[in-house]
């Protein structure tokens, strides 16, 4: 249980790497860079070796959606953690962002939006035909 809840953390410290570095638009090649931690670098890992294979099929990933299911193994593992009051942060931030993969629209984080807009006047986006487009409504 542990060991898997381990994976958890491990496996969305390479999922954050991979946004970060594509989104910085610094890193040219993402796919290359990592394959080439795969060989004397402190990350090295079968789960790394795992991803280098994914990006070689699928170099941006295109064909997956973001959609990530959960077996139990790291939900146990945080109630372990509750239950023994030991701080998992890791681990549970991992389980959740599963729990956010599932979410098209997170109400929580409408939430978030209206509440910025009432306090603030911080600009949100509305939902409808293009979602993405910013109003100060």
């Amino acid at each position: 249980m542990v060991h898997n809840g381990i994976e958890y953390g491990m496996m969305q410290s390479f999922a954050e790497g991979f946004e970060l570095m594509g989104a910085s638009g610094i890193v040219d090649d993402v796919p290359g860079t990592f394959e080439s931690w795969r060989e004397g670098t402190v990350v090295r890992s079968w789960l790394l070796d795992l991803l280098s294979r994914a990006l070689e099929e699928d170099p941006d990933l295109s064909e997956l959606r973001g959609y990530a299911e959960d077996s139990g193994e790291g939900r146990w593992t945080v109630q372990a953690a509750v239950d023994h009051a030991v701080p998992a942060p890791a681990i549970t931030a991992a389980l959740y962002a599963r729990f956010a993969s599932r979410q098209d629209d997170s109400p929580a984080m409408k939430v978030v939006a209206a509440l910025r807009q009432q306090f603030g006047g911080h600009a949100v986006t509305k939902s409808g035909p293009d979602p993405r487009t910013p109003s100060r409504d």
